[in-house]
């Protein structure tokens, strides 16, 4: 277990025993996927992130979705949110604590587990009985790897109506491809749901009279869409945006 060191950029230098959840370069998609498989509410994690040296992603999953927070390596040490860090050590016993965090969703998170970067495997495989290709004459061209977006997102959007021009709080749920909205977050079954594979493009609007709107544009209607923020309203633009170019 000796320190865990990388050429050519910066990186958390600790011992795997002391930080048993740092996932190295595990990619944004791979923890929700994981997190959201294997983890439950409240379990977290900690990797690099993409934007580079010294910046680090927390990923923490609640309930249905994925929330991602940055972390990032200053002189001083670490800045997490408004808190700065001495060391990775006062980190860590910050984490024990179960902090409680709230995002600029409002979405409040107790951080419960964190979830290990080494996980216990059982030893058991299945035998091949039956060995026979279906097809032939294809090559390994005609694999193609494909997985749904895992890009999650929920919170309160304000809604134009369609018929009656009135503006409307509702709670909208982003998962995989699908926007659902819901009168209320406490209602299971949604108002409706749109597939963004039909969506043609995202985009902040400034037609309507009110700040932090945004629009989807689908072949039948284009919904707009209001945000409590400019911050909250560019966040939904990128993930949707993001989808729309999603294999």
């Amino acid at each position: 277990h000796s320190y865990y060191q990388r050429t050519g950029s910066d990186c958390l230098c600790l011992s795997y025993t002391s930080l048993r959840w740092y996932h190295f370069d595990l990619s944004r998609h791979a923890a929700e996927a994981l997190l959201l498989s294997n983890g439950k509410d409240g379990s977290y994690l900690l990797r690099n992130s993409h934007e580079g040296p010294g910046s680090f992603a927390l990923s923490v999953r609640a309930k249905d979705s994925v929330k991602h927070f940055h972390v990032t390596r200053k002189s001083s040490g670490y800045a997490f949110g408004f808190n700065e860090f001495a060391s990775l050590q006062d980190f860590v016993s910050h984490f024990a604590n179960q902090p409680l965090l709230g995002s600029e969703t409002g979405t409040l998170i107790v951080l419960k587990c964190p979830y290990p970067w080494h996980v216990e495997e059982p030893s058991i495989y299945e035998s091949v009985r039956v060995h026979t290709a279906m097809q032939t004459g294809r090559t390994e061209s005609d694999l193609v790897a494909n997985a749904p977006s895992f890009g999650t997102k929920e919170g309160y959007l304000v809604k134009l109506g369609a018929v009656v021009k009135n503006w409307k709080q509702r709670w909208f749920t982003l998962n995989r491809n699908e926007l659902k909205y819901f009168k209320d977050k406490m209602f299971d079954e949604p108002i409706r749901t749109l597939d963004l594979t039909a969506c043609s493009a995202v985009q902040f609007d400034y037609s309507k009279d009110r700040v932090n709107c945004f629009c989807l544009v689908f072949p039948e209607r284009t919904f707009y869409l209001c945000a409590k923020s400019g911050v909250e309203a560019d966040e939904w633009i990128k993930i949707i945006r993001w989808k729309l170019v999603s294999p």
